[in-house]
């Protein structure tokens, strides 16, 4: 295995390129957690709306009971060397209560429709709060691209 030259990029860089990875990327890890059962993750498809990241579950989920009991979560793309990190709180949104427009994103980007489904399903919509982004140990120093919701230049 040969190792990968790490070229430090600057906040405004690694702002860019994790916004680029944001729109591209189609699945991430949600981790969730509740005072009873404990953490739990799993790999969802996603959507970036420019203000949140949109995903959904069964309504009857671990990841739906988690969110209910505790919003606070945590969504990782998966790469570990190009990692980002977000934090958020979880709005939930039964899939015949979603607002239009993200669910119709949605279903375009991924070419299914839970809103059409049998089951129940749940749009969980996460506003970041916190954004870690960073490449190896030269970029950890600096990781936090977004802190309490503002960007970081």
């Amino acid at each position: 295995m040969q190792a990968t030259e790490i070229v430090r990029r600057d906040t405004a860089e690694r702002r860019r390129d994790t916004l680029a990875r944001l729109g591209s990327e189609r699945d991430t890890w949600v981790s969730t957690a509740h005072p009873e059962h404990g953490p739990h993750q799993i790999p969802l498809w996603f959507l970036r709306d420019g203000q949140a990241v949109w995903t959904c579950t069964g309504a009857n989920s671990a990841t739906a009971r988690n969110v209910r009991e505790e919003p606070r979560v945590r969504l990782a793309l998966p790469d570990a060397y190009d990692v980002v990190l977000l934090q958020g709180e979880a709005e939930c949104h039964p899939a015949r209560e979603v607002p239009k427009g993200a669910a119709d994103a949605f279903a375009g980007r991924f070419g299914w429709d839970p809103r059409a489904e049998e089951a129940p399903f749940l749009y969980l919509r996460v506003a970041p709060r916190t954004v870690r982004a960073w490449r190896g140990v030269p970029e950890l120093r600096g990781r936090v691209v977004m802190r309490e919701g503002v960007r970081l230049e």
